[in-house]
């Protein structure tokens, strides 16, 4: 059962952070978004970043990056929004990696339990005979708690988990489109100059 306190506790860690981390208003705050759309070219740079440095978020750092590459030509610049974009994703997706083995060991840690409980109920039986039912009873019972512990830890995991990726995955996909068009803004306005 301390293994599957431990599970449960770390799961639990990691359910209530990632419901914090991955609001859509602390990943995409509506200052960058209307930094994006209000960007005027050189005019605005540092105003732009000094927006993006204040605000902590995953966008931020992406926009703020794309402005500190903006003369290196287009092809830089896509390409610095992918590294970055990809280390932005693995920053949402952390603690998720933890959900997912809470998930899949928790059901197997209370089998496990079942079984090491059985085997105690077995080595009972061959002490005292089958002629003491409670002994039995008692230790079945003890031996199946495990297991429904396990199974009561690893499913909500598992449904968090799936949950999590989805709102990464939104969350991304956003990101993109809206780093993507300001990409096209930031080499119109240098291509201007």
């Amino acid at each position: 059962m301390i293994p599957l306190a431990i599970c449960s506790v770390s799961g639990l860690a990691v359910v209530l952070e990632r419901f914090v981390a991955l609001r859509r208003s602390r990943s995409i705050p509506q200052a960058i978004v209307g930094l994006i759309d209000l960007y005027q070219g050189e005019d605005s740079v540092e105003s732009a970043i000094q927006t993006c440095r204040h605000s902590h978020s995953s966008l931020a750092r992406i926009v703020e990056e794309m402005i500190l590459a903006r003369k290196q030509g287009y092809t830089h610049l896509v390409e610095s929004l992918n590294a970055i974009g990809r280390r932005e994703v693995e920053r949402l997706e952390r603690g998720l990696i933890v959900l997912e083995i809470v998930a899949g060991i928790s059901p197997l840690i209370g089998l496990l339990g079942t079984v090491v409980g059985m085997v105690t109920v077995f080595d009972a039986i061959s002490a005292e005979g089958l002629g003491n039912a409670q002994v039995l009873s008692g230790g079945i019972s003890k031996a199946l708690i495990t297991t429904i512990t396990g199974l009561s830890i690893g499913i909500p995991a598992l449904a968090f988990h799936s949950y999590f990726s989805k709102c990464v995955e939104s969350i991304a996909i956003e990101m993109q489109e809206l780093t993507t068009s300001f990409a096209s803004k930031l080499n119109v306005a240098h291509s201007k100059e």
